[in-house]
């Protein structure tokens, strides 16, 4: 289980891992307490591009924060841990300055309250990260190293999407259906895993 460090710190992703899931975002709505679980609710989400390109957003405590500077209402700050945002619900009145201002997708509205909503790296040890079947999530502390991973992802893409088309031509099924049964494995035990989270919690209400 990763935990935060001091300093900027954002969830990243490695898009020649991930396979667009979804279970880090249902895992970010258990631990934000949403009576269910619900995707669009998610402070981390999910762009399916194509079956081999993937990935998932979420804030990453900018620090040109343009969205702090959009909000109308103030209602948006930094904090001083890791720079993520805190928002003032109160102060909050939805208008979605800020999801405009924001220039890579890291911050939307919660279609149930209305208000601003963005990745607070659960308060230290942030679930979808934990909950990932391919490990593909990460905590980093620079632009830099998330963009790498992401155009290296996407620099791979034509080599390997050229090597499952030539797998698929000549008919190798076997390593196929190999990886195809682990990857099902694993999201299976991290679906029981989160099944088992949201038993408990529901016992302790």
């Amino acid at each position: 289980m990763q935990s935060v460090k001091s300093g900027r710190s954002f969830v990243s992703v490695d898009p020649s891992k991930c396979i667009g899931c979804g279970l880090c975002e249902f895992a970010c709505t258990l631990e934000k307490g949403e009576q269910v679980w619900n995707p669009i609710r998610s402070r981390i989400r999910v762009v399916r591009m194509a079956p081999m390109f993937n990935f998932a957003l979420s804030c990453r405590g900018c620090d040109d924060a343009r969205c702090v500077k959009a909000c109308p209402e103030k209602a948006i700050v930094q904090s001083e841990v890791n720079r993520l945002l805190v928002i003032d619900e109160k102060k909050c009145k939805g208008c979605d300055w800020c999801v405009q201002a924001c220039p890579r997708g890291g911050i939307t509205i919660h279609t149930g309250t209305g208000k601003a909503i963005a990745c607070n790296l659960c308060e230290g040890v942030p679930k979808c990260v934990d909950i990932c079947p391919e490990c593909a999530l990460d905590i980093v502390s620079s632009d830099e190293e998330a963009d790498k991973r992401f155009n290296d992802a996407l620099e791979n893409l034509p080599a390997t999407t050229e090597k499952l088309t030539r797998q698929i031509r000549d008919k190798e099924w076997k390593p196929l259906l190999v990886a195809s049964e682990q990857r099902t494995q694993k999201i299976t035990e991290k679906l029981q895993e989160l099944n088992t989270k949201a038993l408990e919690r529901q016992q302790h209400k």
